[in-house]
């Protein structure tokens, strides 16, 4: 690194780079923020492999390895960019769980208990964005892609972090989507918007999510816009059990990711156990 450049000037640079690179803008907020973090960490420290050794063994302590491995992320990205690849260090080691948590788990019936609840109390947006969420799988991020003119297709092209891929939407969702936009006046552009016309922001949606669980009984901790996709996963590879066909489908690059959306939880596994009928 040369000492000439100051941190902000490295930063502002490392931004730009990203910036040209096509991130997204939480991707380089991120990024950014972590950097900033590691260099305020070098300040004290000799510049080499050996203080980013020092710098992992730092993190350790304070995170889990999952999120170590993910400023390391940010780390190596950023290595690269000031030539410095020879410093990389190896990402922690992850055991790829067997289970789901069981008390993150959103199940169907209180899939189906969160949209009778918000159809009871007349929530109409957030009904049709949840019937949304778990009937595609996709990314609350994507949401901006469900427009008038995609719901009209049948389908919705999905162009982020430099991957396209098309997203159908079955032929009952289309014809709920389009009789909500009816109802709501909605003739073209952003199915799902705030009133100053833009997507709607995750905040609020996570915010109209939390209120709604309070009225169907259901735990606030599984209820989150991305439990949505994990739901739709499962529901899938129950029936259809492509794992490599569903990684497309949600935009995976990696099947080892696709798995964690679909492991079974204990009590799935102890019930397939009993079936087995082997202890006797």
């Amino acid at each position: 690194m040369d000492m000439e450049i100051t941190k902000q000037d490295y930063l502002k640079r490392y931004k730009e780079e990203l910036l040209i690179n096509e991130k997204s803008k939480a991707t380089i907020e991120k990024y950014v923020s972590e950097v900033k973090l590691l260099l305020d960490y070098l300040e004290d420290h000799e510049q080499s492999k050996a203080s980013i050794l020092e710098y992992r063994d730092a993190l350790r302590k304070n995170y889990q390895a999952r999120t170590v491995n993910g400023k390391l992320a940010a780390v190596h990205s950023f290595l690269q960019f000031i030539d410095k690849s020879e410093w990389k260090v190896k990402f922690l080691k992850i055991q790829r769980r067997s289970f789901a948590e069981e008390s993150r788990e959103l199940t169907e019936k209180e899939y189906r208990k969160l949209l009778e609840t918000a159809k009871s109390k007349k929530e109409n947006r957030l009904y049709y964005l949840m019937l949304t969420l778990g009937g595609t799988g996709i990314r609350i991020s994507e949401l901006q892609y469900i427009t008038i003119e995609a719901v009209k297709k049948g389908k919705a092209e999905i162009d982020m972090k430099g991957k396209c891929r098309i997203i159908l939407i079955p032929k009952g969702l289309k014809e709920k989507l389009l009789s909500y936009a009816s109802q709501a006046g909605i003739q073209n552009g952003y199915l799902f918007k705030s009133r100053n016309g833009k997507p709607l922001n995750r905040s609020n949606i996570w915010r109209e999510l939390k209120r709604l669980c309070e009225d169907a009984l259901v735990n606030p901790n599984k209820v989150f816009p991305h439990n949505f996709r994990h739901l739709f996963a499962k529901c899938y590879y129950a029936i259809e059990k492509d794992i490599a066909h569903l990684a497309d489908i949600l935009g995976h690059s990696s099947v080892e990711t696709t798995r964690c959306y679909i492991a079974v939880s204990l009590k799935e596994h102890e019930e397939t156990l009993t079936k087995l009928q082997l202890i006797i």
